[in-house]
């Protein structure tokens, strides 16, 4: 016999069998349509009433805006004409138009960048101080945030007054400073510049709070580290604190530039009713149109024009906010 008769040979494992295809279990058709209802079920009664309380006025501003609609109009003694967009053609070709659009920039941009500046630097303040201090500090921005505007505006047009304002008697203490009698709206610019303060003491607090709120999300681990790798405190807040900030700082900017170009009751308070021409911002210029010359189309198309202007703003903000949710 020889040595491969006598070899034992090896076992082959049988195959392994595939294991059965698993059934697909049915999609829950009634979940799927029912959980897509509920957000706009939720949304439903506010958007109704975003729907009653502006859906009308905007669409009556727009047919006014393509109107020939004065006094004679509104007391039915004619009726109303369409005249297409030469209301719109007589505003863009005034000259007084623009003047008052680019007051109005001016002065929108002005207020947001003392706005925003004031507001970090108090928010990074109350980060450094005690408990105590930072609860009295919190308690009179609250005060001062929830102080009506017509009340604000008076309080300020008292201190700001000529013949018994107290801001002209603190400036005349100092040294070879004499303000007695100093009146400030006697000039357009240092007028709005008083009208500016008001509008950035009314903003600032809170810009202060909602910044507050958002640097206690900064990791004290990632200032520590940018100071140990020898950042001063304007390093640590420009590529530390300001990129974790960003999106909560892109969002207050867009609504205070769309709250202060529609500043109006500290213009028209602060001026008796009769805003002078040197103080004509897009808001008191449509409403000076519409109820002081009763040209109530060029009044619609100035405020048409006016919300286009801040659609731009907010086109701005939305793109602003996307770059960032795709960075992130």
């Amino acid at each position: 016999m020889s040595a491969a008769d006598t070899t034992t040979p090896a076992k082959v494992p049988p195959p392994r069998q595939a294991p059965p295809p698993a059934v697909p279990k049915a999609p829950r058709r009634g979940r799927t349509s029912g959980g897509a209802a509920v957000p706009w079920a939720l949304l439903a009664p506010c958007l109704l009433i975003l729907a009653l309380v502006m859906g009308y006025p905007l669409v009556r501003l727009v047919t006014l805006s393509f109107q020939k609609f004065g006094q004679s109009q509104l007391w039915g003694f004619q009726p109303a004409e369409s005249v297409g967009f030469d209301n719109f053609g007589k505003v863009l070709g005034d000259s007084e138009f623009w003047t008052v659009v680019v007051r109005t920039i001016v002065f929108a941009v002005g207020s947001v960048v003392f706005t925003m500046v004031i507001g970090m630097l108090i928010a990074l303040l109350l980060q450094r101080v005690s408990g105590w201090v930072k609860t009295l500090i919190n308690i009179a921005l609250v005060a001062s945030w929830g102080m009506p505007i017509i009340v604000a505006t008076t309080v300020f047009k008292w201190l700001f007054d000529s013949d018994y304002g107290v801001f002209n008697a603190l400036l005349s203490k100092l040294p070879g400073v004499d303000m007695i009698g100093h009146n400030w709206f006697a000039s357009g610019p240092q007028g709005l510049a008083v009208i500016m303060l008001l509008v950035v003491w009314g903003a600032v607090p809170f810009v202060v709070i909602t910044l507050s709120a958002g640097l206690t999300q900064v990791p004290s681990e990632l200032e520590e580290a940018a100071r140990l790798d020898g950042a001063g405190a304007w390093g640590v807040f420009r590529y530390v604190t300001l990129p974790i900030l960003k999106p909560i700082v892109v969002m207050l900017t867009t609504l205070s530039v769309i709250w202060d170009m529609g500043v109006f009751p500290q213009v028209f308070v602060m001026r008796g009713g009769h805003p002078e021409a040197e103080f004509q911002l897009l808001t008191t210029y449509s409403y000076d149109r519409a109820f002081v010359v009763n040209d109530y189309a060029q009044g619609s198309a100035i405020a048409l024009l006016t919300v286009l202007l801040l659609l731009g703003v907010v086109a701005v903000y939305m793109r602003q906010m996307l770059q960032i949710g795709e960075v992130e």
